[in-house]
């Protein structure tokens, strides 16, 4: 790993701000203001950790709301992202009934940026349907190492940019935060009810130990979890896109169209349909040491180090069958064929194989003076690393069966989709046994595919605050610098075989059974594709390991100069925060891969790539700068009544994805289409300027009412431009073997190709649609949120409802066939929170909703959609003693589905059952 010498060279222009102001950045020291207020030590009980987050909220220049731990170690929700939802305008997508990233005003996770102690936190992950995202997955930190969130809806000079839509920071504890031993720790048993192979029961583990020595000058703070979770998931759904092209039909039923909606009589189609048993085990361990020295009252030095390790196991089965194309089917109302058929095909046997880990290490060093009376400095700095897959091994491993294809043997497949649900039907009666009968199963294909991703960020944040004793309205002068290196190193691993069928691969040696089906599918098949790679490489049918290097590296300097007001105005206090952050980003990509040099025709549908022998490098460069204002104000209209107006401009990055230089050919099926795409390391931030205003009343000790209304206005968003061009190889065009068969083709592997089925220089050269991802939309997005906190004087009780509504004119529209573009994550939501708290005794119940909203597509392409969802959690504990209490939760208590789904409500793309979960432990503290 490369020194903070080497990654941290000042600019002239850094090493002058330096120079003038002997010190710069602290976003920890926001301002002192809401600084006094962050800094509190962490509270106990639901209404101290509820009152704490509302006086943040008040306190703070800006729309900042908050959360805070009920205790040492006891955060409001067993994973962050279930805690953030119950703040107002923020909403979460969950993965496997787990919380997993936030949505904030309607901005995804892209969109917002995730510090940890308002340090920029690296992020990866193994798996390609991940993708390479900067959003931070909630679920790879445990809950109980965190003393606090703050969520700051609004920018601020003094705060890294990254948030579009918020900047969340999370919050460990330090043991300058204790005035003595302490000690906390608890144990709890996680039933997951869903859990079909593995354990029922798994634990959890957490602990935490905090001292002070040499008169409180020095301190040591040391904090483990670990935790592991085995969970069942069922599945009915579809792969692929609902597409108006493929799979093709020719000549379908338009009748029942209504044309005053679909006037083109436009038809979709699905190419599979699926039912899935997956078993899952996850174990993660978080860790955490930090060491504090304050040699004098003036200087206090901290050392951290932070550490998390996620390891991911996983196997799933599939029954399915795919349309290669339909042949006959009839659309519905919209334009669905909702019952597509196809003769002479077979079925498909499927089964996955999940594994891989991510390691997650920061070391930190951060310096706090007080030079003088007035005058203050911090230095922050860090090198962190978010690891995934070390080792480059295959993260995701499928294997397929079918029936044998051919007139000899045919199975008429048929699909309905007129329901919440699809069902199948097949004929499978020429199949002497059926299509079940392993006599009349083969193999078909393997997959090996993921990703090594190594994430780097080194940050250097040196800050500054002046505070004026005097009379007058200026308060404070806060002024900073920061640098931070952002490195992205990715490997994507492929490797595949698709012409394993017709007696070239001997299953004799499988271990092959069935469960009990669904949806028309009498059975479930019941393999492993480990073993099944694993027969094919001891046959020699197992091609090389392909792997494609990626990269970005993206250094921004920034400097920031706010100022802190306090006055009067007609006897109303009146506050102030008004400040100017100025960046400059450098980015380098590259790709490096063995280009395609053409194609191997295999089967009448399969072309598999054939690669160069030697590597090829792009690399390509991108720069910007950004002035990034911010004005906050705030009116104390009377003590309790607070009215706040706020102005700023934020930033945020695009997916580091879309940024590689180099072309993918995605889809290069012998009947087309060709579809590839290529990157674009010039690409902008989104930009976008923030308008809020906010009434807030504070009625009583823990209560409030509060009512805002936001407005963004987002510039540079990104669209895929569409391009017809040919796209040429190292030696040429890359040609179509298939296009004008020669005799004998298909034919051969990947392994052992037939020169006759290869491309040739004289095939016809295919021309690609490329897509190409663009700095091309603006958009507006507005929206109110309101929320109600209310005690209940002395009896115990108190309750909490927010709701968010969020607006734009760029949603998409179901009926037309050219969304360009539309916003993702667009949706409303609210939360009704009710609790207990009396004397030894804590109760909670927590409801959760969020409506619909567009999952992924609008770039020209056909969506996702995520259907309306809420889920009920409850929570209770009971303290034996000040140092020992009992505790239960459960959570989806009532069973909720998630279900996604195309353009129209009955082209289902999944729908997943979990099962409720519920935790019962002892916690304890000293």
């Amino acid at each position: 790993m490369s020194s903070f010498s080497n990654n941290f060279k000042l600019s002239a222009l850094s090493a002058a701000i330096i120079a003038a102001s002997s010190a710069s950045f602290c976003a920890q020291a926001a301002d002192g203001k809401s600084a006094a207020v962050l800094e509190e030590v962490v509270v106990s009980g639901i209404r101290r950790s509820l009152t704490n987050a509302m006086d943040i909220k008040r306190d703070s220049y800006g729309v900042v709301d908050a959360i805070s731990a009920e205790d040492i170690g006891k955060f409001p929700d067993t994973n962050l992202a279930e805690s953030l939802q119950r703040i107002t305008g923020v909403s979460i997508d969950r993965s496997n009934n787990e919380g997993n990233q936030v949505t904030v005003r309607g901005f995804g996770p892209s969109f917002n940026l995730v510090t940890l102690n308002n340090r920029q936190m690296p992020n990866s992950s193994a798996l390609q349907s991940a993708g390479i995202s900067r959003s931070f997955n909630f679920r790879e930190i445990a809950a109980e190492t965190v003393s606090g969130v703050e969520v700051y809806k609004t920018g601020k000079a003094n705060i890294s940019s990254g948030g579009l839509g918020a900047t969340i920071n999370i919050k460990t504890a330090k043991p300058f935060d204790f005035d003595e031993f302490t000690a906390q720790g608890s144990v709890k048993a996680v039933m997951d009810t869903s859990v079909d192979k593995g354990d029922d029961v798994t634990p959890e583990i957490s602990g935490m130990v905090s001292n002070t020595f040499a008169d409180g000058k020095v301190g040591v703070l040391a904090s483990f979890s670990h935790a592991e979770r085995d969970y069942h998931v069922d599945r009915i759904g579809t792969s692929g896109n609902w597409g108006r092209g493929y799979p093709g039909q020719a000549n379908p039923d338009t009748s029942a169209i209504d044309t005053s909606r679909n006037p083109t009589l436009a038809t979709w189609r699905i190419p599979t349909v699926d039912v899935d048993l997956a078993d899952y085990q996850r174990e993660r361990q978080n860790g955490q040491l930090v060491l504090q020295f304050a040699p004098t009252d003036k200087l206090t030095a901290t050392l951290d180090y932070t550490a998390s390790r996620l390891e991911e196991r996983g196997a799933m089965n599939r029954m399915s069958f795919w349309f290669d194309n339909v042949e006959s089917g009839a659309a519905d109302v919209n334009g669905t064929i909702i019952n597509p058929s196809r003769t002479n095909d077979e079925l498909n046997f499927w089964a996955w194989e999940y594994g891989f880990e991510t390691e997650n290490d920061s070391f930190g060093l951060n310096l706090e003076w007080q030079a003088t009376d007035n005058l203050s400095f911090t230095l922050d700095a860090h090198d962190s690393t978010s690891h995934a897959n070390p080792g480059a091994l295959p993260a995701e491993r499928l294997a397929n069966l079918k029936n044998p294809f051919g007139s000899a043997a045919p199975v008429t497949i048929a699909a309905d989709f007129s329901g919440n649900t699809p069902s199948v039907s097949y004929d499978d009666s020429a199949l002497p046994g059926g299509a079940y009968d392993p006599a009349n199963i083969e193999a078909d294909l393997y997959q090996q595919r993921g990703y090594e991703i190594e994430n780097n960020i080194q940050q250097i944040q040196l800050g500054g605050r002046w505070e004026n004793t005097d009379e007058g309205a200026l308060k404070a002068i806060n002024f900073g610098f920061a640098q931070t290196s952002y490195d992205v190193d990715s490997t994507e691993i492929t490797s595949a075989n698709f012409a394993l069928g017709g007696g070239a691969m001997d299953l004799s040696d499988l271990d092959l059974s069935f469960v009990a089906g669904d949806i028309g599918f009498e059975f479930i098949p019941q393999f492993s594709a480990l073993q099944f790679i694993d027969l094919a490489a001891s046959q020699g049918l197992l091609n090389p390991i392909n792997k494609r290097r990626n990269g970005i590296s993206e250094d921004t300097d920034s400097i920031y100069l706010s100022f802190d007001f306090e006055t009067t105005f007609n006897g109303m206090a009146v506050n102030a925060n008004i400040g100017l952050r100025y960046e400059e980003t450098d980015v380098t990509s590259y790709s490096l891969t063995n280009p395609v040099i053409g194609f191997n025709w295999i089967t009448p549908l399969e072309m598999s790539k054939i690669f160069a022998d030697s590597e090829a490098a792009d690399t390509l460069t991108g720069a910007y700068d950004h002035f990034l204002p911010n004005m906050d104000f705030s009116l104390d209209i009377r003590e309790d009544l607070v009215a706040r107006v706020s102005y700023s401009k934020t930033i945020a990055r695009s997916n580091i994805g879309a940024m590689f230089p180099a072309t993918s050919l995605n889809n290069h099926f012998a009947t087309g289409p060709f579809r590839a795409s290529q990157g674009n390391p010039n690409l902008l931030p989104f930009e976008s300027e923030n308008l809020d205003f906010s009434l807030e009343w504070y009625y009583a000790e823990g209560s409030y009412v509060s009512a805002g209304y936001f407005r963004k206005k987002v510039d540079n968003y990104i669209a895929t431009a569409e391009e017809e061009r040919i796209i040429e190889g190292p030696n040429g065009p890359l040609t179509n073997p298939s296009a004008n068969p020669r005799p004998g083709c298909p034919d051969g592997s990947v392994a052992i190709p037939v020169a006759a089925c290869t491309s040739q220089p004289g095939d016809p050269a295919i021309t690609w649609t490329v897509n190409t991802p663009l700095n091309l939309n603006d958009t507006k997005v507005d929206g109110w949120e309101f929320n109600v906190q209310h005690m209940f004087g002395e009896t115990g009780f108190g309750a909490i409802f927010n709701y968010t509504m969020v607006n734009s004119d760029d949603e998409f529209d179901i009926y037309s066939l050219d969304n360009d573009f539309a916003l993702q994550g667009l949706s409303d939501s609210y939360n009704i929170i009710a609790f207990y708290e009396k004397d030894a005794f804590q109760a909670r119940i927590a409801y959760n909703w969020r409506d619909d909203f567009l999952l992924n597509g609008g770039g020209g392409g056909e969506p996702t959609f995520t259907e309306e969802y809420n889920q009920l959690d409850i929570s209770a504990s009971y303290d034996f003693s000040d140092n020992l209490s009992v505790f239960v939760e459960g959570i989806n208590v009532t069973d909720e589905s998630t279900r996604r789904h195309g353009r129209f409500t009955n082209q289902i793309k999944d729908y997943e059952e979990y099962g409720p979960r519920f935790n019962l432990g002892l916690r304890a503290k000293f």
